[in-house]
């Protein structure tokens, strides 16, 4: 009896409690990097004693349209010059489709990103806006789980990340039921899979890559959701 009162409290604890606590995390990131930006504050630089971000480019989070890119059309196209530190919550993504608010940081580590709530953005992977591959990575259960739902997202969604300059909208274009952990095609500059190497793209763009784990509660595949840059505003 007493192993599984402790059995139900570890459940609770992973299923109710990290949500909690990283959803609040979260939350309380949101507001405090829009108040920065708002009292134009300087967003922390790079940290070059840290180096890069020391996490595996597969496609992991570890938790249990056309054939082109757009370029958006619009003006605010400025994007950094370099990444930010690893760990630091530097941008902020929205899916309206799924009612997603989340803060978007540099790195995939569980403890300094994806634990906290965050969705992690693959190192060397482009940046917000860039030519290139937005690649992001977020929990599908627990901790917070950002990206529990993105398997409703369908062809036309629309997904924003705000950045301190800019605001960039995506459009959902397609989507990659299941796939390997280690199918690292799908987060390349020119997004496709190396598995089923028929899905995906062919020519250069400006892309949007969103990977968590399924089915839901493991961790044996990779969901995956692509979309293109189809807006560009000042913010």
């Amino acid at each position: 009896m007493t192993l599984g009162v402790v059995l139900l409290l570890l459940v609770a604890h992973q299923l109710w409690w990290t949500n909690r606590q990283a959803r609040a995390e979260a939350a309380h990131t949101v507001d405090a990097l829009r108040r920065d930006w708002d009292d134009g504050e300087p967003t922390a630089g790079p940290d070059p004693a840290a180096g890069p971000a020391d996490d595996d480019p597969a496609v992991t989070d570890d938790d249990g349209g056309g054939e082109e890119g757009g370029d958006g059309g619009g003006r605010a196209r400025r994007v950094a010059a370099s990444p930010p530190r690893a760990s630091q919550a530097y941008a902020v993504l929205r899916i309206p489709r799924i009612g997603l608010t989340a803060p978007v940081a540099q790195g995939i580590s569980k403890h300094g990103v994806l634990d906290k709530g965050y969705v992690g953005h693959y190192p060397r992977t482009a940046q917000p806006g860039a030519a290139g591959n937005f690649a992001l990575a977020g929990h599908r259960n627990t901790h917070g789980e950002p990206f529990r739902y993105i398997n409703r997202l369908r062809v036309g969604d629309r997904i924003t990340v705000e950045t301190r300059d800019a605001v960039y909208t995506y459009t959902v274009d397609k989507t990659l039921a299941r796939t390997q952990p280690g199918d690292g095609g799908v987060i390349a500059a020119v997004p496709r899979s190396n598995i089923k190497p028929y899905t995906g793209y062919r020519t250069a763009g400006s892309y949007v890559t969103l990977t968590t784990c399924t089915p839901e509660f493991t961790s044996r595949y990779r969901l995956v959701v692509w979309g293109k840059l189809t807006g560009a505003r000042e913010r």
